[in-house]
């Protein structure tokens, strides 16, 4: 079954990922969860290593792939590292610049997606308000054309990369209420007016930095106008299905791992005279983890594959994304359960990865709102 969705080439570049992620990223991990951050520079080693790229095309620094390509990435790049906020920190362009890329002017590509895929300059979304999370459509941050200018005035907030980003995709209301009065704007974070109001500290993805954004007065070149005016929500939905996916295989592959502990320590931990795998109670445990993670695995994949093909996947990778972090959340509840009190250490990878997990039904989209768009389809 595993050969029907990865060939050769797949896995090739798999194991060019473990050897960058072990050598990179890995060794380093522990402190860059507990300083809040990774060095800037792992953008640039990244991105000479042909990993930052994937999807992008070639006369920008990209590099064009199939979807699983993608998939194979993100499985070795969490399998290898212990660290989806890391990898989301990493790659918060693959959020930010789908609009540049699909909408964007032949300069914006030029001067601003090309050095972001030469891991030169940092790109962030910025969408969510403090008081417009979920509805896009509510939200207020107010761009008001001023001759060859927008003044944009308004609060974003939970903006991955957003204290350390160079340009922020910024969604802004350019007309009167609802979606249609929706635009997108790339706004330059040294433009005056902009500051990071805030640096968020969160319960997990440590290492990936979330901001609180401010503007006030920013005067923004109309050239930065991502699309035409109104043309907002079709830049906000052209990569909502690539980043649930993604969260999806972040979601699978967080649960694979914390089930790949979760059996080698069983099999290490003596009790009671045999180790932990000589009692049923665990041993049936371990079986009801691998049966959830191979399903969510599978279906993902499937998902992958019709978006491949071309084909609309809203319904089906709306629901890949709920059952797998719902199974990602069980089977990281039950890792942190085998290892007793060791799963609450943070010397054990268990422990950041049950901290992690709970992010991955908020972002993107969270449970609510996807069973809404299912719930539209059926």
């Amino acid at each position: 079954m595993y050969q029907e969705y990865f060939n050769e080439d797949h896995r090739i570049f798999r194991e060019s990922v473990r050897k960058f992620v072990e050598k990179e990223i890995k060794p380093h991990v522990d402190e860059w969860e507990e300083k809040e951050e990774f060095p800037l520079e792992l953008y640039k080693k990244t991105a000479d290593a042909g990993l930052l790229g994937l999807e992008y095309p070639e006369e920008y620094g990209g590099i064009p792939c199939d979807k699983f390509m993608v998939v194979a990435f993100i499985e070795e790049f969490i399998r290898h590292s212990g660290a989806s906020g890391l990898y989301c920190g990493l790659y918060s362009h693959t959020i930010a610049m789908p609009p540049v890329r699909g909408l964007g002017t032949e300069e914006m590509k030029k001067n601003v997606l090309a050095p972001v895929l030469r891991g030169e300059k940092v790109a962030s979304l910025g969408i969510t308000e403090p008081n417009a999370g979920s509805d896009v459509a509510s939200l207020r941050t107010r761009a008001v054309r001023d001759g060859d200018s927008y003044i944009v005035n308004g609060a974003k907030t939970f903006i991955t990369s957003g204290c350390r980003a160079n340009f922020v995709t910024t969604a802004v209301r350019t007309g009167g209420p609802g979606p249609k009065g929706v635009s997108l704007l790339l706004i330059d974070t040294s433009t005056p007016g902009f500051t990071v109001s805030k640096k968020i500290h969160k319960m997990g993805w440590h290492s990936s930095d979330t901001g609180e954004l401010s503007f006030v007065d920013c005067r923004v070149p109309a050239a930065n106008l991502i699309g035409k005016e109104g043309e907002g929500f079709k830049g906000i939905m052209i990569n909502f299905q690539n980043e649930r996916l993604s969260l999806s295989v972040q979601a699978h592959a967080t649960a694979q791992l914390a089930l790949e502990e979760s059996i080698k320590y069983a099999k290490a931990r003596e009790a009671f005279g045999t180790t932990l795998t000589g009692f049923q109670v665990i041993r049936h445990k371990l079986v009801d983890m691998a049966t959830k993670v191979e399903i969510a695995k599978e279906y993902n994949y499937r998902v992958a594959a019709r978006m491949e093909a071309g084909m609309d996947v809203m319904r089906e990778v709306s629901m890949g994304k709920n059952f797998s972090c719902e199974v990602c959340d069980k089977v990281v509840y039950d890792a942190v359960q085998i290892h007793g009190g060791y799963g609450y250490a943070r010397e054990y990878v268990v422990e950041r990865l049950y901290r992690d997990s709970r992010i991955l039904s908020i972002g993107g989209g969270t449970t609510e709102i996807m069973k809404e768009i299912i719930s539209r389809t059926i």
